[in-house]
This record gives C-alpha cells, structure tokens and sequence, in this order.
C-alpha cells in the first residue's frame, strides 16, 4: 500500500500545526463560529447533534495494523471507546471534544493518517473495491490510480470551494463493488484488445435528494490524460454548476440541465486546453505509484488445502461462514475474508477499541499486516491462507466478527441517523436493530440468499438506501419519525434507484413491514431466485399491496418533498 514520502508527511504536519492554532484562536474567541466553521470541515470536524464528530479518511479503504491500533488508541483516550466505519470507507469519532481534536489530528499524522477534505465543499476521499488487487474476477488493479486521484486532489487550489461536495469512485473488476454509478464521477479501469490500460469515465451520479445513475461520457481514456480529464470535468462543473441553490448544486443537476451529450462536449473543450499539459502522466509517475502496491510475499500453493476441506466437511458452521464470507482470491492457495461488523444487536459499522485491537492482531498474524474497509461497513482481511482460515474464523468468534450473513437482509448498511446526526429526520440504528432481531434465525436468512437493506436517517442518503434491493428513508411527518419504504435499487453495472412504494410507516411497524415484504418474496420465488429477479419479475405492486393490507389509502410523499 501506499507509504508517504516526506512532502506527505511535510504537508499533513503542516495542516495540524495550522488547525491547532485556529481551535486556540476559535476557543480563545478570537474566531467567531462563522468563521471556524469552514476551517474546521476542511479538517473533517462536524457539530453533531450530541457532539463534535471527526471523520478520518482512510483512502481507497487501505489501512494497515498500525494504524487501526493508532484508531483504537484514540477511541479509548478521546472518545468513548468505539469508531464508526462509513459507506464512504471513512472511520468516524462521534464524541471526540472539540479541544482535543488537534491532538487526535496530531497522533493521526504519526501513522500516516489525516482528516482533510473528508467534509466541505471539495474532492471527498476516493473510494473503490474492497477486494482491489486480489479479486477473482479483477482486470486491472485500481489502487494506484485512486492514489494518484488522491495526490491530485489534495488541495487542490481550484477545486477547494466547489458548488458542493464531490465524490470519485474507481472500479478495476468485472463486478463493479465500488458503486461508481452513483458517484459524481465513476471510473472503470479497463484493458482495450491490445490489453492497453484505459479508463471509461462516467459523470453525474449520485444519492441524496435527487438519486441519479451516471452517464458515460468518455469511452475510452488513455492513462496519461487521466488528470487532465478530470481537471477539465471539474473546471466545467466548477464554472456551470449553481451556487444560488444547495439542492441543486451537485454535478447530476448540471448534467441532466445540459445533457450528457453537451456536457461531455464542455468538458472536451475544456480538455483541449489541458490536454498534453503539465498534468500529463509520464510513464516515470504511473509506474512510481504503481510500485507502491506490488503483491505480498505469497507462498506457492496449489489451492483446495486439504485440511481447510477438511474442516469444512467437519463444521457445518464453518462452512456457513466459508460461503458468505471468504471471497475467492486471485493467487491459488489463498482468500479475502470479510469480518462482519453486522452482528445482532450492534450498530452497524461500529467498533469497540477491543475489537479494533484484536483485529490488528488478526491482520499481523493472517494477512501481511493489512486491512481494508467496505463501502458496506465491514472489515476485509485480502490475503489469508486457505490452510489458516479456520483459525481465523475462531478467533473472528471471539472478538464478535464471525457473524455468517455476508449479502444477506443482516447485512445491512445504515448511517448514524438521529442517534448522532443533527441532518437526520429519524433514528435508522433501532430499525435496523428491530430487523436483525426478527430475522436472527441463521438457516433462513441462508435460504433467502441475497438481499441488500439500506437505511438512511435522511435524505442525505448516508446509508444508500436509493440502491438497496430494500431501501428505508427516515421521514419527518408532523414532528414524528417515519420511515419510507423503496424497492428495486441495486448497483453495479445494471444499477438503478428504487421507487418509493407508498406512505410511511411508523417505528414500531418496521419490522413487520420487512416481514411481509419478505412474505411476499418467499411465496413468489421461483428456484433459488435472488430477491432482486423476483421483484423484477413481479413488480412493485404485490409487496405494496401485502404491506397496505388493511391500512387506509394515501399517498406517498416524493423524497425530494420528505
């Protein structure tokens, strides 16, 4: 993975020394809170409903042990004991006091680790696949040009006061995990017939108040102009996008306005300008970012060991888990496993520090010392023999992420919600709470297969509720929490926003919601069909009608009116 050079670390020292000097002045009221407020979202410091809450950024989702002991560290002196992974592979503090966050920035750059641009109207953190660099069906591996994307990006002086916030996903496999569809810009790395590397580039993505797919925009890129195209896509969005509006103001509003097809064309004569300019990759760059994510010292192995089939023939739990939760590797011999941090009862994406601690161990001792973060708030360890796999699914037990629901309803992404975040309109963490519960029978959530649930405390749509197979939005109706229900969404190559299927429901009619739209799945599934084909086949209206059974008629609110 990447290591910084002295300019990193020269630059993201210089960063702490000048925020911890505008906290003095803000605490000393030598600032006042207009003031403070965009100085501290450059340093990812939110004021939450509770609390201040920083978020860190963990680029392309990469961490190494080190690191998350350093996580876990400032979980216990700062906090309260617990981090929060995000759909962004991001990790949040909800309770650091707002003094002490110099000094938590402070020990972050000791480990390589910082929180710009991780808020504000800027280039966010750059996400991609969890299984970079060791999946099964990769093409090529996206990590180094996420890293340049990152190097770019950083404060970047034109790009630092954008219309709103900007979101860049990249994808080098044949199944896209990285959900670039929805991201302002969504970039597949591919290879042409003479197996040159390029990239296809799709814009105007995105969740929130108004979900859109992205639109391709330019088929096929040369690597060397990567930068240069994406200086021109943000200079035209910089220039056209609407600053009047909030609500309007993402690159998918600009886009629809203009078409692809004249937004494209900006971006082309923008492009001639900087084409073949300063920011051209060389050859000398790409492959000096390159060398930063070569393989680890794998062993020669033949694959299919005998004592992890073994172990599977002997436990049935075992080999439960093996078949949601060990992904299958690039290199014969070895895994990427997914540690669950779904497990009843726990708030999704949650961490307690004796877990983040016993996880690094598990990195050190499995996995070359490496961890990685999903944009579905989970834990990968990428490189783990098949011969050591079920030592580390007892030790995964032990510390609680072992759960065996990879893919399934249990699985679920949520945000914070209410509980923490003073955008949200409802709490999202009880309803997710409330269906685990109803579903914690293991053999059925396995005969159900896969099922995406996504819940959002708000329109913001931190929990992508727009792309989950089963979306729940918390609502605001006269002053009470409610909650919409949408069906159809999914991501990846077919990606698609699903549709709001009628009114809102309360709290505590959630769980029985979910049980009857299940109902309606189980009794019209044919074979082994994946929730997602049923409702394709079916449509919307046998769920909307089962979960409406004798309630009154109404008339559901549009999300951008909730």
């Amino acid at each position: 993975m990447y290591i910084y050079d002295e300019y990193d670390q020269k630059i993201v020292d210089q960063r702490v020394a000048q925020y911890r000097d505008q906290t003095r002045r803000y605490l000393a009221g030598e600032l006042t809170d207009d003031e403070f407020r965009p100085l501290r979202l450059q340093n990812g410091l939110y004021i939450q409903r509770h609390a201040p809450m920083l978020r860190v950024a963990i680029p392309y989702g990469n961490l190494t042990s080190r690191q998350v002991r350093k996580l876990a560290e400032l979980a216990a002196k700062y906090d309260k004991g617990y981090v929060h992974f995000t759909t962004r592979q991001n990790v949040q503090y909800n309770w650091p006091a707002l003094e002490n966050v110099p000094e938590m920035l402070a020990e972050l750059a000791s480990v390589q680790m910082h929180a710009i641009q991780t808020s504000g109207n800027c280039i966010r953190n750059t996400t991609s696949d969890q299984f970079a660099g060791v999946a099964y069906d990769e093409i090529v591996d996206p990590r180094p040009w996420c890293e340049i994307i990152r190097q770019w990006s950083t404060f970047h002086p034109e790009f630092a006061h954008l219309p709103r916030k900007f979101k860049i996903a990249v994808n080098g496999a044949k199944e896209d995990r990285a959900a670039i569809m929805v991201h302002d810009i969504g970039i597949t790395v591919k290879l042409n017939a003479a197996g040159q590397v390029g990239f296809e580039i799709y814009v105007g993505g995105g969740l929130g108040r108004t979900p859109m797919i992205g639109d391709l925009i330019k088929p096929w890129l040369e690597p060397e102009h990567l930068l240069t195209y994406l200086d021109a896509v943000l200079r035209v969005y910089n220039r056209y996008g609407r600053r009047d509006n909030k609500y309007k103001a993402r690159i998918k509003i600009l886009v629809k306005a203009m078409t692809p097809e004249a937004f494209a064309a900006k971006v082309e004569q923008e492009w001639a300008h900087l084409k073949s300019g300063p920011q051209t990759l060389t050859d000398e760059e790409i492959a000096r970012n390159h060398r930063f994510f070569t393989a680890p010292a794998y062993e020669t192995l033949q694959g299919d060991d005998p004592s992890f089939l073994a172990a599977i023939e002997a436990s049935p739990a075992f080999s439960r888990w093996v078949d949601r939760n060990v992904f299958a590797h690039k290199v014969p011999g070895y895994a990427a496993v997914t540690l669950s941090l779904k497990k009843h009862g726990v708030p999704p994406g949650d961490a307690t520090v004796e877990q983040l601690e016993a996880v690094a161990e598990l990195a050190d001792r499995f996995s070359f010392g490496e961890l990685r973060v999903s944009h579905g708030q989970n834990l990968i360890l990428a490189d783990v023999k098949e011969s050591e796999l079920f030592a580390l699914w007892e030790e995964a037990k032990r510390i609680g992420f072992a759960t065996p629901n990879i893919g399934l309803l249990t699985d679920l992404i949520c945000c914070p919600g209410g509980d923490f975040c003073s955008l949200a309109n409802a709490k999202s963490i009880p309803v997710a709470k409330a269906i685990q519960e109803r579903f914690d029978e293991l053999d059925y959530l396995f005969d159900l297969g896969e099922i995406d649930v996504n819940i959002s405390g708000c329109i913001n749509a931190c929990g992508h509720h727009h792309i989950g197979n089963i979306g729940i939005l918390g609502v605001d109706k006269n002053n009470a929490e409610f909650y919409q229900i949408t069906l159809g969404g999914r991501q990846g190559a077919d990606a698609q926003i699903g549709k709001v299927i009628g009114p809102s429901f309360a709290q505590e009619e959630m769980a029985d919601v979910m049980s009857k739209i299940i109902q309606v799945f189980v009794e019209n599934r044919e074979a082994d069909e994946r929730f997602i084909d049923t409702f394709d086949r079916i449509g919307a209206d046998p769920f909307k009608n089962k979960v409406y059974e004798g309630k009154p008629a109404g008339k559901a609110k549009k999300e951008v009116e909730a």
